[in-house]
């Protein structure tokens, strides 16, 4: 199962780590974008890295859980920037 807290159990120590870490992403797709590359090559590249480095941890069986969460998050706005209607 993937969980959301770290060894110490400090969940908002997790959110910090999860900010910073998307902080860096961000700023890797920002560099990839001058150099040329196409968001949606740097999306899908982006997905592969962090489900390949989700199976090294979890394993196959608990990322194909956490998967199949995701339509719904996804129909709920979690990963939307824009306002919701």
């Amino acid at each position: 199962m993937i969980i959301d807290h770290n060894e110490s159990g400090d969940i908002h120590g997790v959110m910090d780590e999860k900010r910073a870490a998307l902080f860096y992403l961000k700023e890797a797709f920002a560099e990839a974008r001058l150099d040329g590359l196409d968001d949606d090559c740097i999306a899908h590249a982006a997905l592969f890295a962090a489900f390949h480095s989700l199976v090294e941890v979890y394993g196959e069986d608990a990322v194909a859980d956490f998967a199949e969460r995701l339509p719904d998050r996804l129909r709920s706005g979690c990963f939307s920037s824009r306002p919701r209607h």
